[in-house]
């Protein structure tokens, strides 16, 4: 069947009809406002550690870290959740008590507690401090919650897997001046950049088994390395107790790459500890 040059016109003439008029309802489309947009959770972006019910608040207790628990200063985030609505908790009073259980003995460990009753984003910001990894026993976390809508209080202990990070993040050292065991955590700057940044620490006393309180005692200085290339940096500034064991200074990364800070440790005039270090990668 031959097709005149008129036919052939009034097809694409349709043709292109039926196209615009396709684009057009599509221009039209109103977007389904109905339909529900899940919200993020504040615990996106987080390492579930460990959960447990604190029995008698009627509360699940949730531990979050930015990373898995490792030997040494951990930032830790408490969310609490209603046992029978899942709904957050944001208002409560939370209490910590870590716990390591070995054959034939038992430790805690230094801890900070939430500074606040109010959450955070619905969580609880806190640290603990291990002092040693799960190899040599098993980690709890007593989480002690008031719930202040039902003013009922419960314990949830909560099983913590601890692992020694490379590199090491905690060292402890024996003072020869009072005989005292001290445990120092690094903490790393956190949006580190080369240039000068923050070089804070924690140290804590040994007092007994079970109490590690913050010690403010020490004078500490640091001379940052950097071993691969044999050279250090110019403008650090030796850090000072600031509150609740914990130090603060800056330390100039001058370029990128590993870096060592050695530390020394004096009580009075006396040097109780000149052999450990923290490296840093930038």
């Amino acid at each position: 069947m031959t097709i005149n040059k008129f036919s052939y016109s009034l097809l694409l003439a349709a043709l292109f009809t039926v196209v615009a008029i396709g684009c057009k309802k599509k221009e039209n489309v109103i977007p389904d406002t109905n339909t529900p947009v899940t919200p993020a959770s504040p615990t996106d972006g987080y390492t579930k550690l460990g959960n447990a019910y604190a029995t008698g608040a009627g509360i699940m207790v949730e531990v979050y870290g930015k990373e898995a628990a490792f030997t040494g200063y951990n930032k830790i985030y408490i969310a609490l959740r209603d046992s029978m609505t899942n709904d957050f908790i944001e208002s409560a009073e939370v209490k910590l008590a870590p716990k390591m259980q070995m054959a034939t003995m038992s430790h805690a460990a230094p801890f900070e507690n939430p500074a606040s009753a109010t959450a955070v984003n619905k969580l609880f910001p806190a640290t603990v401090s291990f002092i040693m990894s799960s190899s040599t026993g098993t980690w709890t976390l007593g989480v002690q919650v008031q719930n202040f809508a039902n003013n009922k209080t419960g314990t949830a202990d909560v099983a913590i897997e601890v692992k020694d990070p490379t590199p090491m993040k905690m060292f402890s050292f024996v003072s020869p001046v009072d005989s005292g065991k001290y445990f120092i955590g690094f903490i790393p700057p956190a949006n580190p950049t080369t240039g000068l940044n923050d070089f804070e620490f924690v140290v804590y006393k040994k007092a007994s088994m079970m109490m590690f309180p913050p010690d403010s005692s020490m004078t500490v200085t640091f001379e940052p390395e950097m071993p691969t290339m044999n050279h250090g940096s110019p403008n650090n500034v030796q850090p000072v107790h600031v509150g609740m064991g914990h130090y603060k200074g800056k330390v100039n990364f001058t370029m990128p790459g590993l870096w060592r800070m050695h530390m020394e440790f004096k009580s009075g005039t006396t040097v109780v500890d000149a052999t450990h270090y923290f490296d840093f990668t930038l």
